[in-house]
């Protein structure tokens, strides 16, 4: 609210002319809470995806998940049969302390997940976002964010093509990694009119009727592109450690920023299109 006393790129962004009195900031306060709803980050995303009309295939997608470390530590992750006075599993100290989500849960953010995407890394309190790119630019085609599981991945891939191809007659093809390679995904994935090009793992899914065509090994190559709107939200954008709570707001969060990757992307490709 400061800056806008004074600095004109802040007044030009959300609309004030130089002479224009700044509103109390009880307005903005009230205005912002109302801006933070899954809802309205979607029309956005929506919004700025239809600019992006003719820079984006509609047929080849590749699909994958990001850890984003919630804003709660590790002490917070408390055992859920303790009563909130009692000293004893306060998480103080925790050490040699088995926890797991069954039994634990966060003070800080209960919406929150203890959970590691690999093994030999720490496991942290946090949520899953997921994007589904465009393979020709690496535009964003589709966001959401979930509570972080071992299957939360495969599921919101599921949602997000669902949705894609519900109004859709044509097959499209989607990559990922091995760790989408499980039957019941990719059994799924066939039902919705996706090719799977999903990496192989020994006893997968997915056998030499796929991957011996072409396009499979072309899909694969193209995967990289997945990984660009993850480093762009975490180094740039404010995705390495939300400062926000619960998973709603984590959303909203999440699925506005990947509509700036997309604005910030998207005049880069028509100046070298044209």
């Amino acid at each position: 609210m400061e800056q806008l006393n004074y600095n004109l790129l802040f007044r030009w962004f959300v609309g004030l002319e130089i002479d224009d009195v700044m509103w109390n900031h009880a307005v903005f306060s009230k205005n912002r809470d109302r801006l933070l709803n899954q809802d309205l980050a979607q029309k956005f995303f929506a919004h700025v995806k239809n600019q992006a009309a003719g820079l984006m295939s509609d047929e080849h997608f590749t699909v994958d998940g990001t850890l984003i470390e919630a804003w709660a530590g590790q002490k917070s992750f408390r055992r859920k049969d303790k009563d909130k006075d009692d000293g004893s599993g306060s998480g103080g100290d925790f050490h040699g302390e088995p926890r797991s989500n069954q039994t634990h849960a966060s003070s800080t953010d209960p919406e929150a997940r203890l959970y590691k995407k690999s093994a030999g890394q720490e496991a942290k309190l946090s949520y899953l976002g997921h994007t589904l790119v465009e393979n020709r630019n690496g535009l964003i085609a589709a966001a959401m964010t979930t509570q972080a599981d071992g299957t939360a991945e495969r599921d919101a891939a599921l949602l997000m093509l669902h949705e894609l191809t519900r109004k859709r007659s044509s097959r499209i093809t989607t990559g990922a990694d091995k760790a989408y390679d499980t039957r019941d995904f990719v059994s799924t994935l066939r039902e919705l009119g996706v090719t799977p090009h999903v990496a192989r793992r020994q006893n997968g899914a997915i056998d030499e009727r796929t991957s011996r065509h072409p396009g499979y090994a072309i899909s694969l190559s193209k995967r990289w592109l997945v990984e660009k709107p993850f480093g762009w939200l975490k180094q740039i954008g404010p995705l390495k450690k939300v400062k926000l709570r619960g998973l709603a707001k984590v959303d909203w969060l999440f699925v506005f920023s990947c509509a700036a990757f997309n604005l910030m992307r998207i005049p880069k490709l028509r100046a070298q299109s044209a």
